[in-house]
């Protein structure tokens, strides 16, 4: 299921230590690791949060449930929301904490959902399903370098 994620316009500022700079609409948000905020502008506001926003009809145990996946995974149980408040654009950006290039990636290009490397993602547009996923291939878990875990991001908006 392609879920409706929020569209963020951004800017890839750098060369080998990049940044990625949203600009948010107002009411608009976007999710993001825990650390990896560089800079915000006033009125974007920050919130810790279990679990990613992508289904917010979900109750306490759901989100119990997504967070002890990330915590087996080795990844943080929180994940920090970023909301434009103001009545005007406002700019929020991220980083990795080591030299690297940022990819943006429409999750609607590639039918809304990508699996990539655990530790690889940085932020995305609120509506982003971040989950963690097991390589079923045993000897790419062994001897692929890539390992058992890894991430999973389905909807159909920008993450980074």
């Amino acid at each position: 299921m392609i879920r409706k994620c929020h569209e963020v316009d951004y800017e890839i500022i750098g060369t080998s230590m990049q940044l990625v700079e949203i600009e948010l609409d107002p009411n608009e948000a976007v999710v993001a690791e825990a650390g990896a905020m560089t800079y915000l502008e006033e009125d974007i506001s920050f919130e810790a949060k279990m679990g990613d926003g992508s289904e917010p009809e979900s109750g306490f145990f759901g989100k119990l449930w997504g967070a002890g996946k990330r915590a087996i995974s080795g990844e943080g149980i929180f994940m920090t929301h970023f909301t434009n408040e103001g009545h005007q654009k406002r700019k929020v950006a991220f980083s990795a904490p080591f030299p690297g290039t940022i990819l943006a990636i429409d999750l609607a290009e590639h039918q809304g959902e990508l699996i990539c490397q655990k530790d690889s993602f940085l932020a995305a547009a609120l509506g982003t399903q971040v989950t963690m996923t097991f390589n079923k291939r045993l000897g790419v878990g062994f001897l692929g370098g890539e390992g058992f875990i890894l991430q999973s991001l389905k909807g159909d908006g920008m993450v980074f």
